[in-house]
């Protein structure tokens, strides 16, 4: 079964199962954004990462992170501006990883704009599982493809 996104969600990002890592937005504020998604103990992934111990690799962890930031960058632009293409990342800084994400974990994922350079977006965000940090990371997006 393929997990299930809010239609708020896919109306605004491109990414589509199985790689899609965020289920619902909870808030837009300012220049932040608060979405959630629950990890479903059936993904293929925990075959493999690891058998007997099951762990949500990081590197998809901070990928929940990038989709809130892009959901948040078409959120900020939309009706101000022309965009065409996708916001695709540039840069990871100081990805910090707290704690283990396991099968059946809810996070709860942030992403804020720190600041805009021309067609660049610098951005933090987080992701928290039963209100502790498991993930914090800086990045970079920029607009890319037509």
């Amino acid at each position: 079964m393929q997990p299930t996104a809010d239609s708020f969600v896919l109306d605004r990002i491109p990414h589509r199962p199985p790689f899609l890592w965020l289920d619902r937005v909870l808030e837009i504020s300012g220049e932040t954004i608060r979405a959630e998604t629950t990890i479903r103990p059936d993904l293929p992934l925990f075959e493999g990462h690891y058998p007997g111990y099951p762990l949500m690799p990081g590197v998809l962890l901070c990928e929940a992170v990038f989709q809130a930031g892009a959901l948040l960058i078409g959120e900020l632009t939309s009706g101000k501006e022309a965009i065409r293409g996708v916001p695709v990342l540039t840069r990871i800084m100081g990805a910090k990883f707290k704690r283990v994400v396991r099968p059946g974990d809810t996070l709860e994922i942030t992403a804020t704009l720190i600041e805009r350079l021309g067609p660049a977006w610098l951005m933090k965000g987080s992701v928290r599982v039963g209100g502790k940090t498991a993930v914090q990371v800086e990045f970079a997006c920029a607009q890319k493809g037509a």
